[in-house]
């Protein structure tokens, strides 16, 4: 009989929230992930970042919200596997064993795929220098904001990760520059608005339909050639720091080789979050129903739904209804401010 009730796999907002509601169903819990700390995108990509759509909160890190979610969950006393990759998924008596890329094996009788994207990385820039200045002022990520006071910044892409850096960071580099190949940005239109007019006001530059041609300097980045590819253009920039935010190359990875339903690389669920197998529930960006939203919001939403159909599994003479968590005795007591996200135990 497996010791544990619940594996989530992906320790991401999705995860971390399905751990806490398994909690309050007063399940066992192992959180699984291939990071070496909890968060999923959140801290790996982008932890400076304000995120705007989380009710209750009109803004937030983060990073804040990854460590909320941890002191959320953490009364519980999940246990961390981190810095694991889940490999596979295998049936075993009254559960399941997943099996991680440390060699070790984790059973319990249900499990939640909280994998996010499934694995990922930063698209790579095409371009002479390129390879030299990746760490020497060439970031896909920004982790501290204060590391770019004082700054030339350039920033190249035209989603909404690229447009929000450009806002967040206006007030705290020397100067900040974006470069996009089109003339529109795919941005949400609040935020591109906000953007034109700061360039009006002079306070950033935005340059379309501009492309990255090369990179210079000794041993840090220094300078960059752009041109703008409808004439041909060439214009040099004096840079101190450069951010790729031009997309993520994505992938299932070992999750695709687990017998899943999958319709376009995400796991298709019903919706009490149920796969095809019995006891395996998937939740957030990884999931497909239909009507579907790749948010948080419903993300956290999806994360309750499994966890509670995850406690039937556990205890089948409990209900799927687990009442108001203001009227539980199950609920966490507070706790101080985390200090650190990613409080790992990896027994």
């Amino acid at each position: 009989m497996p010791n544990t009730d619940v594996i989530v796999i992906g320790a991401g907002p999705a995860g971390l929230f399905s751990a806490f509601y398994a909690g309050i169903r007063d399940l066992s819990t192992r959180i699984i992930d291939a990071l070496p700390e909890p968060g999923g995108q959140l801290t790996a990509l982008y932890p400076e970042k304000y995120i705007y759509d989380v009710a209750g909160f009109p803004k937030v890190r983060a990073k804040e919200l990854v460590t909320n979610l941890v002191n959320q969950v953490s009364p519980f006393q999940p246990v961390f596997s981190l810095g694991e990759r889940a490999e596979t998924l295998e049936r075993v008596e009254n559960g399941w064993r997943v099996t991680c890329s440390s060699g070790r094996a984790y059973e319990a009788i249900a499990v939640i795929i909280a994998g996010g994207l499934g694995a990922f990385e930063p698209r790579r820039l095409v371009a002479p220098g390129v390879t030299e200045f990746e760490g020497h002022g060439l970031s896909y990520a920004v982790h501290d904001l204060e590391s770019y006071r004082g700054k030339r910044v350039l920033i190249l892409g035209g989603g909404d990760s690229a447009v929000d850096w450009v806002l967040m960071l206006k007030d705290v580099a020397k100067e900040v520059t974006i470069i996009h190949r089109r003339n529109s940005f795919r941005a949400h239109a609040a935020s591109t608005n906000q953007m034109i007019a700061a360039s009006e006001a002079g306070q950033v530059h935005v340059l379309t339909p501009y492309e990255l041609k090369s990179m210079e300097g000794s041993t840090r980045v220094e300078r960059v050639v752009v041109f703008n590819n409808v004439t041909k253009e060439e214009t040099t920039l004096q840079v101190d720091e450069i951010i790729s935010m031009v997309g993520y190359l994505t992938k299932l990875g070992p999750i695709a080789n687990w017998g899943l339903n999958l319709e376009a690389d995400r796991v298709i669920v019903s919706p009490a979050m149920e796969t095809n197998l019995p006891g395996v529930f998937a939740i957030g960006d990884i999931a497909t129903f239909p009507g579907k939203l790749k948010i948080i919001a419903t993300a956290f939403g999806e994360a309750a739904v499994a966890a509670n159909h995850a406690a039937v599994i556990v205890n089948p003479d409990q209900k799927v209804e687990p009442g108001h968590s203001s009227d539980s005795k199950a609920g966490p007591m507070p706790v101080a401010a985390h200090p650190a996200v990613g409080p790992a135990s990896s027994d």
